[in-house]
């Protein structure tokens, strides 16, 4: 594919509440064994992108570390491959990422340095699968300067989340308004753009000779009325996991066979870091219905509409519901869990009992010591 990929991963996240303050929101674990940033890789590989750049700044050690190798991804490691910047202290510049843009900026040797005309840009916080040669193919079509992905969402979804976005019969946009209040509009921008690389080029130096730092902002938003902006609607499964309802949302529509269906029984696949663990074990008086157990997970107890993700061990008579129990977590006997989202490495201790609302997902972070001398 004639382009480049940038992936946006480096920004914290309040909504995201305890569960960002371990890893970056790109980072979060989802299905079972994947993570948030492994679906716009994915996306990018399946449609032949060969050189991806991922930016990173906000408790990146989780995902620098997932970051580790271009294999699991299959980028061109002769011809391209995965680079991972973070902030770097320099002559000329000593400051973190003031914002988007300004992430593109102080790494824009990578662009001006590549051969690619196009450049693709993509937050690394949202599942989905798309074929960025369709999204290419019709900037091109169009003679768009910008290309926005967008998706439609449900009415009485948060549209103060998004960019809200109006265009006319051709598609082409006509009015962006970054994170409304109110909107009329329930078509938004879903974090992906598409751009002719020495125009970004053009268009990032110019930001920087104004101090502006804001990709969304200060450039898409600002530049509407000038630049010839297109949107590409995207039809099929796109979400969001930037705040805690929308992350277990996500996770929980795993739980369809129609979503699993389309995500791990369909190409193209998605991909992920591999660890080389046992399959789940379910002992005497474990019983499972309607979940998603990962490997190196023990089961004793009964486990409904839940996710749980690696080596995660139920003690015996244990009961949880409508939960997603991260990675790595022990969980004594005799517990009840429903409702909620228990952070990883955490060990529960028997005979404890954790129950949120199902419209205020509860957030467990233990901090018992599992093992004491």
């Amino acid at each position: 594919m004639r382009a480049v990929g940038i992936v946006l991963a480096g920004g914290s996240n309040n909504r995201m509440r305890e569960l960002v303050n371990k890893r970056a929101t790109a980072a979060m674990p989802i299905a079972g064994g994947y993570r948030g940033i492994d679906f716009v890789l994915s996306s990018m590989s399946n449609s032949h992108i060969q050189k991806v750049a991922v930016f990173t700044q906000y408790n990146a050690k989780s995902l620098n570390e997932h970051l580790n190798s271009s294999k699991w991804w299959d980028f061109g490691r002769k011809q391209g491959g995965l680079f991972v910047f973070t902030p770097t202290i320099t002559t000329e510049n000593n400051s973190w990422y003031r914002g988007t843009a300004d992430a593109i900026a102080q790494n824009l040797d990578f662009l001006k340095k590549s051969h690619e005309p196009y450049v693709v840009i993509a937050s690394g916080d949202c599942v989905y699968k798309l074929d960025f040669n369709e999204v290419l193919a019709y900037h091109i079509e169009k003679r768009a300067d910008v290309t926005i992905v967008t998706k439609r969402i449900s009415e009485g979804d948060d549209v103060s989340r998004f960019g809200a976005i109006k265009t006319n019969a051709e598609g082409r946009i006509e009015e962006f308004e970054e994170k409304p209040l109110v909107s009329n509009s329930n078509l938004i921008s879903a974090g992906i753009y598409v751009i002719r690389r020495r125009q970004l080029i053009e268009l990032i130096e110019a930001n920087m000779y104004e101090d502006r730092y804001d990709f969304v902002s200060d450039i898409l938003v600002r530049y509407r009325t000038v630049k010839k902006m297109y949107s590409y609607e995207m039809k099929d499964y796109w979400s969001n996991i930037s705040t805690v309802e929308s992350y277990f949302r996500t996770n929980m529509d795993f739980l369809k066979k129609d979503v699993r269906d389309y995500f791990f029984s369909s190409y193209p696949d998605v991909y992920s870091k591999v660890l080389d663990l046992p399959p789940a074990k379910y002992n005497a008086g474990a019983e499972v219905k309607n979940s998603l157990v990962s490997s190196g997970c023990i089961l004793n107890g009964k486990v409904e509409d839940s996710i749980l993700f690696k080596e995660v061990y139920v003690g015996n008579n244990c009961t949880i519901k409508n939960s997603i129990i991260l990675n790595d977590v022990y969980i004594g006997d005799n517990t009840y869990i429903e409702n909620c989202i228990v952070e990883s490495r955490n060990t529960i201790c028997a005979n404890s009992s954790f129950v949120g609302d199902p419209n205020d997902i509860k957030i467990v972070v233990e901090k018992n010591e599992r093992y004491i001398l």
